[in-house]
This record gives C-alpha cells, sequence and structure tokens, in this order.
C-alpha cells in the first residue's frame, strides 16, 4: 500500500516521511487511532516506503521488487502477527496458518474491525486474541535477518489482545531490539496495552476520517452517488468500514425524508405525518435507527450553526439552506428537548418497538417543541 491510497491524514504521512528522510525511525512504534480508521493502512503504507528501492519525498515508488511484494502482503521481511482462534480448518490458533485469509481480507479492505475479521476466517462466537504460543513465532522471526530487505518490519494489529506471555516476549524484544528491525503495533485501546509496552514504543496518533474524506473514499473507491456519500459519511462518524457498509445498507434519502418530516411537523400537518409514518415503518430497522441517527447528526450542526456559523465548515448547499433556516427555530429552549426526543425514539426503535407508533410520537413531540400551540 503506498500513503497516495489513504485519504488525507497528510499530516501523519508527513511524520513519518520525515522520520524515514532524517534516519530517525524508532524501533518500535505504535499506531493509535479508532477502529475503522486509517492506522493499519498507514502503517502498511510505512512499511513499504521504509523498504523501497526507489522512494520518492512523498511515497514509495509502488513499482520495485520490494514494493510489489510488500503491496500483496509476500514479503519474506515483512511479518504479521494478528488476533486468531481455532476454526474449523485450523486446530492450531497462530498467526502464520491464517495469513493466506489474511491477505485477502487487507486486499477488499485494511479499515475493517476485529469483529470483521473474526467473521471472515469462521471464528463463529469464538473470541480472537494473540495466543501465548505466538511467543516463540515471535522469537523465532526476529532472531532471523532480513532476506533481503534493509529492515525486517513486524506489523502487530491489535497488541491489546496479547496474552500475557506473549505480551513479555514482545517487552523482551523492544528492551533488547535485533539489529534493523521494526515492530509497528497498530492498536485501537492503548488503555489495554501494557504500559511497559507502550513505554518503549513511540506513539503516532491516529484521528479518525473527516466527513470529506469519507465522502471522497465512497465516491472514488465504491461509486456511490454524491447525495448518499454525504448521508453515509454523517453516519459514519469518521469510521471507514462502518461508511463501507452503511452504504450498501441506505435504501432511502435521509435528507428529503427529514426536511419533509420537519415541515410536516412545524405545520402540524398531522394528517401528513400519519402517511409518513407509513413511510417510515417500510424502512426496515436498521434503515430506522440509521435515519434517527442521521437526523441527530443534522439537528448538531443547526446547533452549532445556531452557535457560530463558522463552526459549520462544509455542507452541500440544501442541507446548508436547511440548517441556516432550521436555525431560527432552534436554540437552547427547545435543541436539547428536540435531541432528548430522537434519541429516546432510537432508543425504543432499536428495543423492537412499534415503527409507526414511535414515530407518530416523536413527531407530535417535536411539532409542539419547534412551534408552540398558544
Amino acid at each position: 500500500m503506498q500513503f497516495s491510497q489513504i485519504y488525507g491524514h497528510q499530516e501523519t504521512k508527513q511524520l513519518l516521511l520525515n522520520s524515514v528522510q532524517a534516519q530517525h525511525v524508532a524501533h518500535a512504534q505504535l499506531f493509535f487511532g479508532p477502529e475503522g480508521g486509517a492506522n493499519l493502512a498507514l502503517a502498511l503504507a510505512y512499511a513499504q516506503y521504509l523498504n523501497c528501492e526507489t522512494p520518492t519525498a512523498e511515497d514509495s515508488c509502488g513499482t520495485c521488487s520490494s514494493c510489489s511484494k510488500i503491496s500483496k502482503l509476500i514479503h519474506p521481511d515483512v511479518n504479521f502477527v494478528m488476533p486468531v482462534t481455532k476454526t474449523k480448518d485450523q486446530s492450531e490458533a497462530l498467526s502464520k496458518n491464517f495469513i493466506k485469509n489474511w491477505r485477502t481480507f487487507l486486499a477488499d479492505s485494511p479499515y475493517q474491525t476485529l469483529n470483521d475479521w473474526m467473521q471472515y476466517i469462521g471464528a463463529d462466537n469464538k473470541q480472537g486474541n494473540i495466543a501465548r504460543e505466538e511467543s516463540r513465532e515471535l522469537i523465532r522471526t526476529t532472531a532471523l535477518k532480513a532476506f533481503e530487505a534493509k529492515y525486517k518490519v513486524v506489523i502487530i494489529w491489535l497488541p491489546e489482545l496479547l496474552h500475557s506471555t506473549t505480551a513479555n516476549a514482545l517487552l523482551k524484544l523492544l528492551e533488547e531490539p535485533p539489529a534493523a528491525t521494526v515492530f509497528l503495533l497498530v492498536s485501537n485501546s492503548t488503555d489495554k496495552v501494557l504500559t511497559t509496552i507502550l513505554s518503549r514504543t513511540q506513539l503516532v496518533k491516529v484521528r479518525m476520517f473527516t466527513e470529506e474524506e469519507v465522502m471522497h473514499y465512497l465516491t472514488e473507491q465504491q461509486n456511490v452517488d454524491k447525495d448518499t456519500a454525504y448521508q453515509v459519511a454523517q453516519l459514519a462518524e469518521g469510521n471507514l468500514q462502518a461508511a463501507r457498509v452503511l452504504s450498501k445498507e441506505m435504501t432511502s434519502d435521509y435528507f428529503t425524508f427529514f426536511l419533509s418530516w420537519m415541515r410536516l411537523c412545524y405545520n402540524h400537518k398531522f394528517d401528513g405525518i400519519i402517511e409518513q409514518s407509513e413511510d417510515f415503518q417500510k424502512l426496515g430497522r436498521e434503515n430506522q435507527k440509521n435515519f434517527l441517527q442521521f437526523a441527530l447528526n443534522l439537528l448538531r450542526k443547526v446547533l452549532l450553526y445556531g452557535v457560530d456559523s463558522q463552526l459549520i465548515t462544509f455542507l452541500p448547499p440544501p442541507e446548508m439552506d436547511f440548517v441556516q433556516k432550521f436555525s431560527k427555530l432552534i436554540h437552547q429552549g427547545n435543541g436539547a428537548q428536540l435531541s432528548e426526543q430522537i434519541n429516546e425514539a432510537h432508543y425504543h426503535i432499536e428495543r423492537n418497538a412499534h415503527p409507526k407508533i414511535t414515530f407518530l410520537d416523536t413527531s407530535i413531540q417535536i411539532a409542539h417543541l419547534i412551534r408552540p400551540v398558544a
């Protein structure tokens, strides 16, 4: 993977590039970021840049022998440790037994989560971890000199799931690192990683994706239309894997539905609300929950706009027009109550409440909040 294949995160990319160009490559680095974020992708791109035969100032070349092998995850000097478990096909829970699965898994997307990985390898309801047996493999792997690369790279995905024995083995390796070996730890929860390991790694903080970055990814990589991409980006909250899933689940134009809903509520047209409740029921439970989450996110933007219009840095024209107009109706007196009503509706839908009744009740409350009856 190349840095250019990762949307945004220019500040982190530049930090990593500078470390290599200044020959200040820390032997142990921890890429910390949220689920569905760019931390694993950045670690993969960094490993490729470290060993590229003809790197540029901005990226690995992508065409040399080393880049070709690393991009396919078949380079003998780039090793992976990841959470696994015993499955129907594998009686021994070691990373090396799942490397073929790992290659195809990452080829689909490097933004997937632990749950996605467990489902992919057929773990059923078992929980994955990095077992104690992995410690021997880790020691054996790092004891060998690099076959052909400048650096031997060990990428450990989710070190928070290390068995204590393996964690201690890793700690010893970090204390006395093998020559020309770089450990790249990729974590979602640093509070679950041994503090002694944390203290021996250089932390690379990876922020979540912005809404614009999610939109660009969806339109350019997933062929999602711009309107849907925008609405998905509102829901995904910087999680690219969640965005990929949501873009496939979304079956309705949430903004148009929300705009119509608010107009009916403002005008107290309850006959129209009853008709729309039928449409809400037809959405299906997942889309109902997603729609209500979208409504909450858009309402939050309305509230922010009312405080300071500069806080809203990006919105498509139709949504911005709505936010500007609706912000005149939302204030400290009703903003929190509106959020509470939609949150409560989401809570009930999640627990299998009748969608039509929930929508009607929420609509009545919203109608009175945004335009009280004299």
